[in-house]
């Protein structure tokens, strides 16, 4: 019972962050939307924040275990951008990314939701590190690509474009857009013979200074 009782805390915060936002998320506005009683919030976790914390993390692992099989069968940039675009409009019709988005304006006025939502972000960005460093080791971007900060760069992107979308969705969708481009360039790149292929990574060390 205690265990159902958690499950309840950390659902009811995540739908109430959704539905009430991170100024109205209260002990009180949890426990209601839980359809628990309010001191059960700090039997259980001590704190709202603690809750939040806790959340976050319960919140980020289900998300990424539920798409983890798909994001194993990625094979290209184009195929990992398309995913992203299906992804991010499951995610925000769910309320899901919006999540994110209220625990990131709530770290900056408390700091203790801070590690536990960059711990979150975490998780993502280790599944699309993942990704990243597979489809791109045959290719000639390979060498030069950091894995670890395109993969922040995608996560980054994809939660301002849940903010942005808000105020400029047209001006959202040409930056979706614009990163399909790039899947295309690197697809191009990818299809070059073994000469043309040593000619681009010879340009990219020379540029780059190796």
């Amino acid at each position: 019972m205690s265990e159902a009782t958690r499950v309840k805390l950390l659902e009811g915060a995540l739908r109430t962050l959704v539905e009430q936002g991170i100024a109205k998320t209260s002990a009180r506005s949890i426990a209601a939307t839980a359809g628990v009683n309010q001191a059960l919030v700090f039997y259980h976790f001590g704190s709202v924040d603690e809750l939040l914390a806790a959340a976050c993390r319960y919140g980020a692992e289900q998300r990424v275990a539920r798409h983890r099989d798909r994001l194993a069968a990625i094979g290209s940039l184009s195929e990992l951008l398309a995913f992203g675009r299906e992804m991010h409009a499951e995610e925000r019709a769910q309320g899901h990314v919006a999540v994110l988005g209220q625990l990131l304006a709530g770290a900056q006025t408390q700091p203790r939701l801070a590690p536990a939502t960059a711990a979150g972000l975490e998780l993502w960005i280790t599944e699309v590190e993942g990704v990243l460093r597979r489809v791109l080791a045959g290719s000639p971007l390979g060498e030069f690509a950091d894995a670890g900060g395109l993969a922040r760069a995608v996560a980054a992107s994809f939660v301002g474009l849940e903010l942005y979308e808000g105020v400029d969705p047209q001006g959202a969708e040409a930056a979706l857009g614009a990163l399909e481009q790039l899947a295309v360039l690197a697809a191009a790149l990818d299809g070059l013979g073994p000469v043309a292929q040593r000619a681009v990574r010879h340009h990219l060390r020379k540029t780059a200074g190796r």
